[in-house]
């Protein structure tokens, strides 16, 4: 016997029918289930009418509209505040429930507990379930019940803890014939201009939309996974899954991929170790939802509060040389190839991710929330937890068992990951014509080699902003006045 008589599913990051757990239980405890989505203008009215992400969501939404339909049922889209759209919507529609992925982040949250006060003001039901993680908030603690705050330990235990009916998916097909069509509501989704925006198609992503898309990357992935470890780190080499914005979106669940992960480290052999590692990225993404449960204050705040009395470069210079940093115009080829990565494709590379933010933060002495909010806007998979955690490790101002005097070097680090320089050269073409040996560090060619490639450094490519070896010593002198806490026992195996 159902629960409900009719309910309404309230898609968010969750753009899928397949494994999809608000929708699974809908269509477990209601005879009748409404699907809809929301652009949501609260979010929308701060982004540039170009965002390739807004694009990117209009095709999985469209595509999401086409599935539904075709399972027998249909998505109702809606373009304003949700706050006010889904209680109304609900009303409207006689529902007794309405479902919903679990959101962690803090707006989202307070989002979450107003709508919930409205709907039960009207006698229906508010159900936020788990669907965008394996374990959430305090599902993985430690031996005393406290959080982790070390990522090292977390992940053992959340790998002890993992089992096969938490990696499995959520619905039945035969559910499927509860989708319901309701009478008089207009069903089509409304056109990128008529929510405001103007995407070019040379702006959009490379890569495919929706539930298909997601599928089809991870179909190219699962092969190369068992290489997954050796290769990366490696920018020009084809290494990373590219499911990230997928993951972030929802088009794909965070099951499916644990799941194809887990097994094929079990079963070890040649894929076990790429799997392993592959598997632990999924890892970092969980503990850093969990970090933003128990710790919302990391947004806009260090989460060892001491490093908040840091004094960050600041003026006229710093205001030109954080420019400088996201135009790509540093002087040092692979933080450059880096920013404008991001800057033409809304991708950057994750080993990439932490040399520019060691580079803004270490070596230029820029506070880690300017570069936050620049990749916020700039990455296609901006998420607010692991953009968070990822600068606060940058910075050392976060969940870290490694002390503060780990800085990148931006040339080591790109004569080691981009040896050949395929992906300088790519995103730097200014500097293709300079050898290997001096494309990584022009500023210490020859004059000869230089006028050879056709480089004349400050004309055709910028001086170094800084010597590395003292902007070395300076962070090393600004980061030494921070009294701290002794750091939790344990180091953790984070490359440095």
């Amino acid at each position: 016997m159902s629960e409900f008589q009719k309910g309404l599913v309230w898609l968010r990051r969750d753009l899928r029918c397949t494994d999809n757990a608000a929708l699974a239980q809908a269509l477990a405890t209601c005879e009748q289930v409404y699907v809809v989505f929301v652009f949501d203008t609260t979010i929308l009215s701060a982004l540039p009418r170009d965002d390739r992400r807004v694009a990117f969501i209009h095709e999985s939404v469209t595509a999401l509209a086409h599935d539904l339909k075709a399972a027998g049922g249909a998505l109702i889209v809606r373009h304003g505040d949700p706050v006010e759209l889904i209680p109304s919507l609900a009303q409207s529609l006689g529902v007794q429930a309405v479902f919903a992925g679990r959101d962690y982040e803090p707006d989202a949250v307070v989002r979450d507990r107003k709508v919930a006060r409205l709907l039960d003001d009207a006698d229906i039901a508010f159900e936020p379930v788990k669907d965008q993680v394996i374990f959430e908030m305090s599902e993985v603690l430690t031996a005393q019940g406290e959080p982790y705050s070390v990522f090292t330990p977390y992940q053992r235990a959340w790998l002890k803890q993992v089992r096969p009916v938490d990696l499995a998916p959520h619905g039945r097909p035969g559910d499927m014939k509860r989708l319901a069509v309701p009478a008089g509501v207009e069903m089509s989704v409304p056109s990128l201009a008529a929510l405001g925006f103007d995407v070019p198609a040379e702006r959009r992503m490379a890569i495919p939309a929706g539930e298909a898309g997601a599928r089809q990357l991870l179909d190219d992935f699962l092969p190369r996974m068992a290489h997954y470890h050796e290769r990366r780190d490696y920018p020009a080499v084809r290494g990373p899954s590219y499911l990230s914005v997928h993951l972030r979106f929802g088009t794909i669940s965070i099951r499916t991929l644990a799941r194809e992960a887990h097994a094929a480290m079990l079963r070890g052999g040649d894929a076990g170790a790429g799997a392993q590692t592959w598997l632990s990225e999924l890892i970092w993404r969980e503990f850093y939802f969990m970090i933003l449960h128990h710790h919302p204050q990391v947004v806009g705040q260090a989460f060892k509060p001491a490093y908040d009395a840091i004094q960050w470069a600041s003026g006229a210079a710093s205001d030109a040389d954080f420019k400088a940093w996201c135009e790509g115009r540093t002087g040092y080829p692979l933080v450059d190839a880096a920013m404008r990565q991001i800057n033409q494709t809304g991708y950057m590379h994750n080993r990439l991710r932490m040399v520019t933010a060691s580079f803004l933060v270490k070596d230029l002495g820029i506070d880690w929330r300017r570069g936050e909010a620049y990749f916020a806007m700039a990455l296609n998979d901006f998420d607010l937890a692991a953009n968070n955690g990822g600068w606060q490790w940058a910075a050392s101002t976060g969940c870290d068992a490694q002390p503060y005097f780990r800085i990148f070097n931006p040339v080591t680090q790109s004569e080691k990951f981009d040896p050949q320089g395929r992906f300088i050269r790519k995103y730097v073409p200014e500097l293709a014509d300079l050898p290997d040996k001096a494309l990584h560090a022009p500023w210490r060619a020859d004059a000869q080699v230089l006028a050879q490639a056709g480089v004349e450094l400050g004309r055709d490519y910028p001086q170094p902003l800084v010597a590395h070896d003292i902007a070395r010593k300076e962070t090393l002198a600004r980061y030494a006045v921070v009294k701290t806490p002794a750091t939790s026992a344990g180091a953790d195996d984070v490359p440095d």
